[in-house]
């Protein structure tokens, strides 16, 4: 298959899927091994697309993060910059101590049982009887900000979903559907240009010249579809919530079983 048509659809693939709760890694995984696109430069390919995906939040929410940056933030009551802090250091500290390792888990096996895990988080997350205490990203809290953060190492398991774990906990610690939702955006931005940048400086060598033309298809591509994934998610959220996402995880799970089995 032509690389330009592969990129196209990895970049579809990656902005649908990124900031759902059905794990971004486990379709990129399924879909780049269905069209063949695998090897080194593949993987890189897979990290350099998801700045597109960051960049769409990015420019989604820019007033937010332009407060972020003015000291008046912090004299008035809200969401300031010192609750993203608290919510990307879990993740953040053991993403870079267990870096190696974690790297050795990106494999559809493990993407499988992830799936699963994440599934049974949401659902959970769902039925649990809670009160609402943050029906906005305003009134959140930090102690909020901080345990979403716990839960967002979650996401360190390859397969198991960022936006998942952090909505789900998010849902669990009071906040509404719409809050941890755009919580879970928010706090993806560095936690994920972190990521990725490190990725990328570290495998530079694997990068050649001819390779550009298809990470912008990739690139644009994801900016793209992610712009419209999420506007269309934060409309659906409140009346789907998360039980038809963690069953279709629970059939993708199927799906890559028996891909890998079969």
């Amino acid at each position: 298959m032509d690389l330009n048509l592969i990129a196209l659809i990895m970049g579809i693939v990656e902005g649908l899927t990124e900031y759902l709760p059905i794990s971004s890694t486990g379709h990129l995984i399924l879909v780049g091994s269905w069209l063949g696109f695998t090897g080194e430069t593949a993987k890189i390919f897979e990290v350099f697309i998801q700045l597109g995906s960051i960049l769409a939040i990015a420019v989604l929410y820019r007033h937010r993060f332009y407060s972020f940056l003015t000291l008046a933030q912090f004299q008035k009551k809200g969401l300031n910059l010192l609750h993203i802090f608290l919510g990307i250091l879990p993740a953040a500290v053991l993403g870079f101590v267990f870096y190696d390792w974690i790297k050795t888990l990106f494999s559809p096996y493990v993407v499988v049982f992830a799936l699963l895990a994440g599934a049974i988080l949401m659902i959970a997350a769902q039925l649990a009887k809670r009160k609402v205490t943050a029906e906005s990203l305003d009134q959140l809290t930090y102690r909020q900000a901080f345990l979403i953060g716990l839960f967002q190492t979650l996401a360190l398991w390859p397969g198991f979903s960022r936006a998942g774990a952090t909505i789900s906990g998010g849902l669990l610690l009071g906040a509404s559907y719409k809050t941890a939702a755009e919580f879970s955006f928010l706090v993806a931005v560095p936690i994920m240009f972190g990521t990725t940048g490190f990725d990328l400086i570290k495998n530079l060598d694997v990068l050649h010249p001819q390779d550009f033309g298809v990470f912008a298809i990739g690139f644009v591509t994801a900016f793209v579809v992610a712009m419209l994934a999420v506007v269309t998610f934060l409309k659906v959220l409140n009346r789907l919530k998360l039980i038809p996402f963690a069953i279709y995880r629970i059939l993708l799970a199927g799906v890559l079983f028996y891909y890998l089995y079969f």
